[in-house]
């Protein structure tokens, strides 16, 4: 069998092993009663409204008043385990993307939420040169024009595992955000993970030879990150507890040592959780090397989802009874600010759940009542009090497949078997959203995305098969579904339904590329990417494929990008050129 296959063979298999030992460590350690389906007990209804604003978030005043708020509050003071988004795919226990142009180049960037507010990926451009995560390597290659692409740097990595990167606007630093990891050991009862965060910035005017100019390390696990102008902005949790009467405090590595983050600097909010987790907000300036890191450490429970605007960041965790705390720390380059807490009935599905808008918050949420779902969206000022809300309206037992906010519009999908009902919201009154129109349709949609102020892109499944939907919401009382694409097969996946950074979109090519996985009856299967054309006029049309599949090998395309006419298509193994309307082949380069 070809290596690749093997590899994900050795690596499930270690993983799986490896996840039953630490999921039957955790649920030792804390008493974990895992259930499956609905609760025993019914979830008691949450009283919601009216609201009043929290209290502000205070510093502890010492590390005494930390040990005892963790000791009084916390139900598991203990060291428990914890592992972030990153965590998962390393050790295996488990807005829009606009056409830029530079030197009269285009080129597409990161399919991002917010205008403005970069976020990471494993693939970036400058409309010259493409940059990529493959494995423990960064590669600098070479990709316009077509006939003089080819590598021309490498970075390795062997004490980091790399999560994603960010390119400045001017084209010459590069930032590397991962993680590093100590293999787990039993310590004292319990299983030890040391894992830390790293941001390490390269000067690249020379891409032929990248600088290494300084880096950031802080203890815990990434959990997200974006860029705003010079300042990279990432997320870090790790766990707070107590071992033998010490607390366990946040650290940052220097090349002068080892820096605990001071009890007294450690921002809360005086509630009691299951647990709670340091999760520390760093602002990293990629453009001056000489300017020092700054950052602020909140105490609160799991992080869940993160969006960012302009001046924003909120993180939003999980609260008892299915409330959600969402915290907003206003940012400003290398100002971080903590100013407000606030909650909300349910949970939000994830980033484009929740949206500012002209001095507001907005988020969508599912919550189980009373051992029943419900759907609510909630306006918030910015003290982070409901002023707004629109709860429990659709039909019983659907849940949030997904949703989007659109300058005053919100659209969102939930789902009942074999159905997706999509609604249209009218966010435009803060005080008062209301429903204006709604359309079923078959299967579900994971993904939405704007074609343009009158039409929406969904994306999901239907039966066993990917699903592309085109809305023409142009009668926000009796929304459309005007074109659609199935990708037929025994059953069929996109890497774009849980990574939107997957989904290449532009307009004004009239184009829209997904990565694919086909699945046969024979057992056969294919994996690549289609390539559509989309208009208005003509709706979706295929215009052909590309795939990374060849002599028995199978590398998954994970991204896809354009400059200039030409598409780029990246796996693991190599990068493939493209013509944009032909599809014929003109380049490739190999990554290993």
């Amino acid at each position: 069998m070809q290596r690749e296959i093997k590899k994900r063979v050795y690596v499930y298999g270690f993983a799986a092993v490896l996840l039953a030992i630490l999921l039957g460590s955790l649920c030792y350690n804390l008493e974990v009663n895992l259930q499956f389906g609905k609760p025993n007990q019914p979830t008691p209804p949450i009283e919601t409204s009216p609201q009043q604003p929290l209290t502000a978030l205070k510093t502890f005043s010492s590390y005494d008043e930390l040990r005892s708020f963790l000791a009084n509050t916390s139900i598991v003071p203990g060291e428990f385990l914890f592992f972030g988004p990153l965590d998962y795919k390393v050790l295996g226990v488990y807005p829009l993307g606009p056409e830029v142009r530079t030197a009269n180049i285009e080129y597409s960037t990161t399919n991002v939420q917010v205008a403005g507010v970069d976020e990471a990926d494993i693939v970036k451009t400058d409309g010259e040169y493409i940059y990529v995560v493959s494995g423990n390597n960064v590669s600098i290659l070479k990709a316009y024009p077509t006939e003089e692409a080819g590598l021309v740097s490498k970075i390795v990595y062997n004490d980091m595992c790399p999560v994603g990167i960010f390119v400045s606007q001017s084209h010459d630093r590069l930032a590397v955000l991962g993680c590093e990891y100590f293999i787990p050991k039993f310590y004292y009862g319990y299983y030890y993970v040391n894992i830390k965060t790293r941001i390490d910035l390269y000067d690249v005017s020379n891409k032929t030879n990248p600088v290494f100019l300084k880096n950031f390390t802080i203890s815990g696990s990434y959990f997200n990150s974006r860029m705003i102008g010079d300042y990279v902005y990432f997320v870090v949790s790790q766990p707070a507890y107590i071992i033998y009467d010490t607390v366990i405090l946040p650290k940052i590595y220097t090349k002068e040592g080892i820096k605990e983050i001071n009890a007294t600097e450690i921002y809360y909010h005086n509630v009691t959780e299951d647990y709670y987790l340091y999760t520390t907000i760093v602002a990293f300036n990629i453009q001056n090397a000489t300017e020092e890191a700054t950052y602020k450490t909140i105490m609160l429970g799991e992080t869940s989802c993160m969006y960012v605007s302009l001046n924003n960041v909120y993180i939003t965790f999980r609260e008892t009874y299915e409330n959600t705390t969402i915290y907003r720390i206003r940012i400003e380059n290398n100002t971080i600010t903590p100013e407000a807490v606030g909650s909300v009935l349910g949970h939000p599905l994830n980033q484009f759940s929740m949206d500012e808008y002209n001095s507001y918050f907005r988020i969508a949420t599912t919550a189980w009542v009373n051992g029943v779902p419900q759907n609510n969206l909630y306006m918030l000022d910015m003290n982070l009090s409901i002023i707004g809300k629109l709860e429990n309206f659709a039909p019983v037992g659907e849940i949030m497949d997904s949703a989007r906010f659109i300058g005053n519009r919100c659209y969102l999908s939930t789902s009942t078997p074999r159905k997706d009902p999509f609604f249209v919201i009218d966010v435009e009154n803060a005080t008062d959203p209301k429903i204006l129109g709604n359309l079923s349709i078959t299967g579900f949609t994971r993904y939405l995305h704007p074609y343009d102020e009158n039409h929406i892109i969904g994306l999901g499944v239907d039966g066993s098969n990917v699903k592309i939907s085109v809305y023409d919401v142009s009668n926000v009382t009796a929304p459309k579904n005007i074109t659609e694409y199935k990708i037929d097969g025994y059953w069929s996946d996109t890497l774009a339904l849980t990574e939107h950074e997957a989904f290449l979109f532009d307009k004004a090519k009239e184009l829209l590329v997904i990565p694919v996985t086909v699945y046969y009856q024979d057992y056969s299967s294919w994996y690549g990417v289609y390539v559509f054309k989309i208009n208005l006029e003509e709706g979706l049309v295929l215009r052909g494929n590309v795939t990374h599949q060849e002599n028995n090998t199978y590398y998954f395309i994970t991204r896809a990008l354009y400059i200039e006419n030409v598409l780029y298509t990246i796996s693991e193994r190599e990068i493939k050129m493209n013509d944009i309307e032909t599809l014929e082949l003109k380049n490739k380069i190999e990554l290993s």
